[in-house]
């Protein structure tokens, strides 16, 4: 109980945050990558979690830059581009390369680019 948080492990640096916060009584939470630099073990433990707290009712919000991670902790996607919302994803819709497709103006989709004007 005494010991810094900045000495224990990534992962258990992570845990005993998101311990604090639900100390609070806090009903919104957001994650900012929340499994950067922990293993993979810590990684499954924050994600059991995270999709606890949502379906306790709490709200959650996620930003990653891990696409795999954004797709499993989501219900719906607001991609950014520009410092502009650049489009919502729904969970039926959410995929890799529908998140691409608005975060990267010109990427590949698998679309054919429109002709030049």
């Amino acid at each position: 109980m005494d010991r810094p948080i900045r000495l224990f492990s990534g992962g258990n640096q992570q845990k005993a945050i998101i311990a604090r916060w639900l100390a609070s009584k806090s009903q919104i939470l957001l994650f900012d990558e929340p499994t950067r630099g922990i293993d993979v073990g810590a990684k499954a433990e924050i994600y059991h979690l995270i999709e606890a707290l949502a379906a306790d009712g709490h709200s959650i919000v996620v930003v990653s830059s891990e696409l795999p991670e954004v797709i499993r902790l989501s219900d719906r996607v607001l991609v950014m581009r520009d410092g502009q919302i650049a489009a919502e994803i729904a969970r039926a819709n959410l995929t890799e390369s529908a998140i691409v497709a608005h975060a990267i103006p010109g990427a590949n989709t698998g679309r054919t680019p429109a002709p030049a004007a």
